[in-house]
């Protein structure tokens, strides 16, 4: 047990600052699902995307930041794709999302010209702060720790606002939103496209932090996020939209910390799905099977 608990608390520091990563992907995963009842499955292609997109920039000399921004706007775009497709051709979203990921595949190795782009040499965002004589990981935690938090204070604010209201009438009830003048195409592709935006952005932030983009980086990332949001909202809750919000972030790091947990009992990497799946088989089992969760509250009490 000591061995394992030692292991486990020599990981932290790595685990903590991925997670805070994945929370834009989560965040990516909720805002359509919960604010718009929008499944969608685009952030698999748009992480990798903002991946590729940021790494180009980097070595065609484009300053971190922008990169990053850059990343955004592509994953913005991805994520209003999906919803254009599924509003003008009457394709479910899962299906339009499951297309525009296929897509993607070919377009990032357009965009990089191979499967893998190494940027160790390139400037990073990181390297900004790295005159505060931390670790590299705790580097990487305080900058992507005040990124996220400057994130959900914003989401937090923009969703008490009268435009954050619209959106959360559109998923609540379109046919009556649009009867009260709501314009639904455009208050949907653009809630779509702010998912895509972020899970890009995360995967613009991965690259920076692990040195190369790859097409391949966002296999599994949907199923992550995915677990992550599900293990937040058991723990959080969502009734309120900062519960909704916190359970973003609260979700990453407990599902992150869960999976360190399991390498260091010595779970094999190639089972760490299994793990996942089990995760996300008992929050979503959990209700069914009577078990009481934090904060439980009806389905639709976010968006109303």
């Amino acid at each position: 047990m000591i061995d394992i608990f030692q292991t486990w608390t020599a990981m932290i520091p790595a685990t903590l600052a991925q997670s805070l990563i994945l929370s834009f992907v989560v965040l990516a995963v909720m805002l359509p699902f919960r604010t718009l009842s929008f499944p969608d499955l685009t952030s698999e292609g748009s992480y990798p995307l903002g991946g590729c997109v940021c790494a180009v920039a980097l070595v065609a000399g484009v300053p971190p930041l922008p990169a990053l921004l850059l990343a955004a706007a592509a994953g913005f775009l991805a994520g209003c794709v999906t919803a254009f497709i599924h509003l003008r051709f009457r394709i479910h979203t899962l299906l339009a999302g499951i297309l525009v990921t296929t897509m993607l595949y070919s377009i990032n190795l357009r965009i990089m010209g191979k499967a893998n782009t190494p940027i160790f040499q390139e400037p990073k965002i990181y390297g900004w702060f790295s005159g505060l004589g931390l670790p590299d990981s705790w580097v990487k935690i305080v900058l992507v720790g005040v990124l996220v938090l400057l994130m959900g204070l914003a989401l937090n604010l923009w969703f008490l606002t009268e435009r954050g209201t619209v959106m959360r009438a559109v998923g609540a009830n379109p046919e009556m939103a649009e009867a009260q003048g709501i314009n639904v195409w455009r208050v949907t592709i653009g809630g779509v496209g702010l998912a895509g935006a972020c899970a890009a952005f995360g995967g613009g932030l991965m690259v920076q932090s692990q040195g190369f983009a790859d097409v391949n980086m966002g296999l599994g990332v949907l199923i992550n996020a995915l677990a992550a949001l599900m293990i937040g909202e058991a723990l959080v809750g969502r009734r309120t939209v900062r519960r909704q919000v916190a359970s973003v972030v609260v979700g990453a790091v407990v599902y992150y910390q869960l999976i360190a947990v399991c390498l260091a009992m010595g779970l094999p990497p190639g089972d760490l799905k299994i793990a996942t799946g089990v995760f996300v088989l008992i929050m979503l089992a959990g209700p069914s099977l009577g078990l009481k969760r934090a904060g439980a509250q009806p389905k639709e009490a976010f968006r109303e």
